[in-house]
């Protein structure tokens, strides 16, 4: 198995945290994003123990974030602490501090002009209130970091499980950390599931933070992409499915929600045209894997490796981890031809069909098409490691989808 981390990864996103933080220069705010439980407040308490710099660290989701001058306080400790030397000060969930990018940026200005030499790392589970706050308040003073849902990769080299073990646990149940020791007993690992991450991700994270006039429509589209992972899903049969019935702009606007909060991605069509893109159904994909288990409707049989749901939960669990690596991703149709999914990127420019089980040179048809009018694009075939022997004589680079999800495409 390849060694070296994916971007986005756990043990990337500390190395690189690691790193700015200890440059001589003067450093800008570190803003930590990412979705629920996926180690963030681990990673904090990591710096929080590192002995190269005095630490403070803070929740601001707690009772006592929410009384009067709190945040003042906690930087007047950082200020006196730093007479002493450097200080780095750790605010969790900062997106609970209310006009937390005012507060933040009065902050960092006054360390700046004072010369105070604090460093500021902020975290939160949203994207929706933290990428707002930022741009709006505290342009130029703030560097992003990106944590991912966990890859297998990153699986295998926390938990000291096998790469095989680390794939198919990736693909049946995802890779929350804290769920890892519950993945023998389905029904605590999808108690956990639902009420540690994703109730806090739909009912604190949206609900809370952004006007959702329809939360039961929310619920459902969450509900219904689980269903359908890896599927294209016209919004007019979207709305036919759904009990609380809503506008098509509405449905739209729900899906982007659900993208910025890190539970599904409605993947684009590809095209040159930016209409074309606009007006085509999307294809949705569920960004852990274990949301499809825990919210959908699978039940304990359906983790078998065969069938039609098991190729679905391996194409959406592809396409989960290259949309989680920072690659952009979207898909490609055109009757009677189709690619499952298409990206760009720091990994080159690739088509990808994924395919389980035994299947024939007629399927790859689509991705043949394809990649013959867009020769910038490489095909890449995924399929199932005893068949890519039998792919030599097709006109397609192969690789078993368990090296993909471990390592990425091909060099």
């Amino acid at each position: 198995m390849n060694d070296k981390p994916i971007e986005h990864s756990y043990s990337m996103v500390r190395q690189a945290l690691c790193e700015r933080l200890a440059e001589n220069k003067p450093g800008y705010i570190q803003m930590l994003t990412g979705p629920r439980q996926v180690g963030k407040t681990t990673l904090l308490h990591e710096i929080e123990k590192d002995s190269r710099w005095q630490a403070i660290y803070a929740n601001a989701d707690t009772a006592a974030a929410a009384l009067p001058n709190w945040w003042e306080h906690l930087s007047d400790q950082a200020r006196l602490a730093a007479a002493n030397g450097r200080v780095v000060l750790l605010v969790d969930e900062v997106q609970y501090l209310p006009d937390w990018g005012l507060r933040v940026k009065a902050a960092f200005d006054d360390f700046k002009r004072r010369k105070v030499p604090v460093r500021i790392v902020l975290s939160g589970s949203s994207s929706l209130t933290l990428g707002k706050g930022a741009k709006e308040t505290m342009a130029g003073r703030f560097e992003r970091l990106f944590l991912s849902h966990w890859p297998a990769a990153e699986l295998s080299r926390q938990f000291g499980l096998s790469a095989q073990e680390a794939v198919r646990t990736y693909v049946a149940q995802g890779a929350f950390p804290g769920s890892i020791g519950f993945r023998k007993d389905f029904r605590r690992w999808t108690d956990y599931v639902r009420h540690s991450i994703v109730e806090p991700a739909v009912g604190r994270d949206l609900l809370a933070l952004e006007l959702v006039r329809k939360p039961a429509l929310l619920r459902q589209l969450l509900a219904i992409a689980a269903g359908h992972p890896a599927e294209i899903v016209a919004l007019h049969k979207l709305r036919g499915e759904l009990t609380d019935a809503g506008a098509l702009e509405t449905i739209a606007h729900y899906l982007h929600l659900l993208e910025q909060s890190y539970l599904v991605a409605a993947l684009p069509k590809y095209s040159a045209r930016a209409h074309r893109r606009r007006a085509a159904p999307p294809k949705l994909v569920v960004l852990s894997p274990a949301i499809v288990r825990a919210v959908g409707v699978l039940d304990q049989e359906e983790l078998l490796p065969k069938g039609e749901r098991w190729g679905r939960m391996v194409e959406n669990a592809c396409i989960a981890f290259a949309w989680n690596a920072g690659q952009e991703v979207c898909y490609w149709r055109e009757e009677p031809w189709e690619v499952d999914f298409i990206t760009s990127g720091a990994w080159g420019s690739w088509a990808v069909e994924v395919k389980t089980g035994s299947f024939g040179q007629g399927e790859l048809r689509g991705l043949l098409e394809f990649c013959s009018r867009h020769r910038d694009i490489r095909p890449l075939l995924l399929c199932d490691r005893e068949q890519v022997r039998r792919t030599e004589p097709l006109p397609v680079q192969a690789l078993s989808w368990e090296d993909y999800l471990l390592t990425g495409p091909p060099a």
